[in-house]
């Protein structure tokens, strides 16, 4: 069975098992966590689609781990006029274990 949720303004394809890496989440690591926006549910031939939500469903999971992505630069540049700006970006990411997926 696979469910697609809506967190940190994305959308996940997510099933039991997985370890899914979202935008920053409130919360300690082992902590608890309900994603309540299940658009779309999926099981073989069966689909349930959302409009928006799909009603009573809800992906539970569990907290991993609380961390950074690599560093990406954002480097502008204008040829001739002496402008340069160099800036580094460490996006927080909050990577939660999928437990169940309740219909």
């Amino acid at each position: 069975m696979y469910a697609v949720i809506a967190a940190g303004g994305k959308q996940y394809r997510v099933e039991k098992g997985e370890i899914l890496r979202v935008e920053k989440l409130e919360g300690d690591v082992g902590a608890e966590v309900a994603f309540e926006q299940v658009l779309m549910l999926g099981e073989g031939e069966n689909v349930r689609i959302g409009r928006p939500v799909v009603e009573g469903a809800s992906v539970k999971g569990h907290i991993v781990e609380q961390g950074k992505h690599k560093k990406i630069l954002v480097f502008k540049y204008k040829r001739r006029k002496r402008y340069r700006r160099k800036q580094g970006h460490r996006q927080i990411f909050t990577a939660v274990r999928i437990d169940t997926i309740e219909a």
